[in-house]
């Protein structure tokens, strides 16, 4: 089982995308896809799109797990972060692949078994995890390895 993970951004998209294995998780692609700042929505979405769509092609995976979005203070920030989960979810459901989403919380908890851990601890259990040698980077990196550490945990019997 292929699992592309996905922490959705305007300026930065994660990416990550791990086999299911019998012996636990293996890396094959991460990083990030970045579009300028001060860019027009649409050609930033259309970027995210495009870079989206030929990872997915590249890697080929099987389930697509998405970062639900929480935000408690910049509405503009959370709007544009929903655009770009948007594009994310139409290039996975385009593809065929299983979408599951998870909120910060049930990552965190599937991770650490500690809703509230913090982005030191959820980095180290994913390079744990994945057995790297340092955790992926940036944050946004190691994010969407962790949504799709996330969904191999617990979506195992939904596939």
């Amino acid at each position: 089982m292929r699992i592309l993970g996905i922490d959705p951004g305007t300026g930065i998209l994660g990416f990550g995308v791990i086999d299911v294995t019998n012996n636990g998780y293996k890396m094959i692609d991460g990083g990030v896809i970045r579009t300028p700042a001060h860019t027009e929505d649409s050609i930033r979405l259309e970027t995210i799109y495009n870079e989206l769509t030929s990872i997915i092609k590249q890697n080929k995976p099987d389930a697509m797990s998405v970062e639900k979005l929480f935000f408690a203070q910049n509405v503009t920030t959370a709007m544009s972060v929903s655009q770009a989960r948007g594009v994310v979810l139409l290039a996975g459901k385009q593809a065929n692949l299983s979408l599951h989403e998870y909120t910060p919380l049930q990552i965190k908890q599937a991770l650490t078994g500690y809703g509230r851990a913090d982005k030191k601890q959820i980095q180290e259990m994913v390079r744990i995890m994945l057995n790297l040698q340092k955790a992926p980077q940036p944050d946004d990196c190691a994010d969407a390895f962790a949504a799709a550490i996330t969904c191999a945990m617990t979506a195992k019997n939904n596939f």
